[in-house]
């Protein structure tokens, strides 16, 4: 699972540093941040299967105004409590940011909220 959030990383990487070098020119950011956290097994070391208590945490950002990308996700899981966060820019110029957890006891639960005011643009045809 690291090793397949590690590429996705750098393949994010490497496709905004290949857009950047473009006939148009344009300033655009990624960034990642994981943090895994690996917990010792609580099963008895005679035992051949085990249970690793899953925990981590990761970070993503993208921000290019010129094809107005803009987003952001931030989770994180300690065992079965899943919380996180979200954030996109709506092409009518809101922000949509959902909060969600999940968890054995209550499922998954998301709050959805905007920001902003919706900008509509209308064409003229001649």
């Amino acid at each position: 699972m690291f090793f397949k959030i590690t590429c996705f990383a750098a393949i994010l990487a490497a496709v905004a540093a290949q857009n950047s070098h473009g006939h148009n020119e344009h300033h655009a950011t990624s960034s990642q941040q994981i943090h895994r956290h690996d917990v010792p097994s609580k099963a008895p070391a005679y035992h051949d299967e085990y249970y690793s208590h899953p925990k981590y945490e990761f970070e993503y950002k993208v921000e290019d105004h010129h094809t107005k990308d803009i987003k952001s996700q931030h989770e994180s899981r300690d065992g079965d409590v899943v919380k996180g966060y979200y954030s996109l820019h709506e092409p009518d110029g809101t922000v949509r940011i959902v909060h969600y957890t999940a968890d054995k006891k209550n499922g998954f639960n998301a709050q959805v909220e905007r920001k902003g005011h919706a900008k509509h643009e209308y064409y003229h045809h001649h």
